[in-house]
């Protein structure tokens, strides 16, 4: 037994000895806010305990891998990307079906959307004009305006721009511009003028000027004496756009002081609303403050008061 015993301790020396050559163990932790603290120290680690980094062709292959990860990550945050762009397309096709199913249920609307598609298809009227008035609406031009066989205007609340094209090289002393509170005659010196009439509103003679641009073209900047309608036509008797077509820039908007911005968002307003034969916004205060008199009296009989 002794001999046994005296055995196995020998054995165990060994063991005991290969044991204290093992590799220490890798105990940092990683710390998501500072990933490259944590790759210097595997490095570090590795440096220590291997020969890894003793070879040129190790090196270029970490930098291969690392280049490869990259690469990986760099697809997946495509792939991301590209599924978020398809979410926000599908919710915009889903709004998109749903304001056109709502149109499609609104006889309003839907009468409202068959000149649009005229338009659409090349044509210049919208049907006949308002007040029972006969006659076709010409839709606006991209400048809220009207595009003639001689010349050309665009309109802001503000101001209406008209452009008349000359013969090149011609001089301003050929030119006759006479401006009126309530007129406009333009042309060139013995010539039939191009544009003689009554304007459709007056402006503001001494905010308006004219200027030849480049010898081809009159340009003729009027400023609207009110300055919270949109103009039908350049002159009157002459073509009319269709108003409730007319696309104001939004950004012009907030240029204007707070209650001009008001009162013009509410001009816009009505002319949706009547376009779908609603209330206007007066209107609707007048229901709202009747409907709120009959919830505070219940006592008293509504039964012939009209909200309309």
């Amino acid at each position: 037994m002794a001999i046994l015993s005296e055995y196995e301790e020998e054995d165990q020396r060994p063991m005991e000895s290969s044991s204290s050559t093992t590799t220490k163990p890798f105990n940092a932790e990683f710390d998501p806010s500072n990933p490259l603290g944590f790759v210097k120290n595997v490095f570090e680690f590795v440096s220590l305990e291997s020969n890894l980094f003793r070879s040129e062709s190790v090196i270029r292959d970490v930098t291969a891998l690392a280049r490869s990860v990259k690469e990986k990550v760099d697809a997946e945050e495509r792939k991301r990307k590209e599924k978020e762009l398809k979410e926000k397309e599908k919710e915009k096709e889903k709004e998109v079906k749903a304001k056109e199913s709502v149109s499609a249920s609104s006889p309003a609307v839907a009468v409202k959307e068959k000149p649009k598609k005229a338009s659409e298809e090349g044509e210049k009227t919208t049907g006949d004009k308002e007040d029972g008035k006969s006659g076709p609406l010409a839709v606006p031009n991209i400048g809220n305006g009207l595009d003639h066989d001689t010349y050309s205007w665009t309109q802001t609340l503000q101001e209406v721009t008209v452009n008349v094209p000359v013969p090149p090289g011609t001089k301003s002393r050929f030119i006759t511009c006479d401006i009126k509170k309530k007129g406009l005659k333009v042309g060139l010196k013995g010539q039939p003028p191009i544009i003689d009439g009554e304007l459709f509103q007056s402006v503001k003679v001494d905010d308006c000027f004219w200027s030849l641009e480049d010898q081809k073209s009159i340009s003729i900047l009027l400023t609207k004496h009110n300055q919270m309608e949109w103009w039908k036509s350049l002159v009157k008797g002459g073509p009319e756009i269709d108003t409730q077509k007319v696309e104001p820039e939004t950004s012009k908007l907030s240029d204007l002081d707070p209650e001009t911005r008001s009162t013009v968002e509410k001009m816009m307003f009505d002319q949706r609303q009547k376009s779908m034969g609603l209330p206007s916004s007066d209107e609707v205060q007048k229901q709202d403050i009747l409907k709120k008199f009959m919830a505070e009296h219940p006592e008293m009989d509504f039964s012939r008061a009209k909200l309309a």
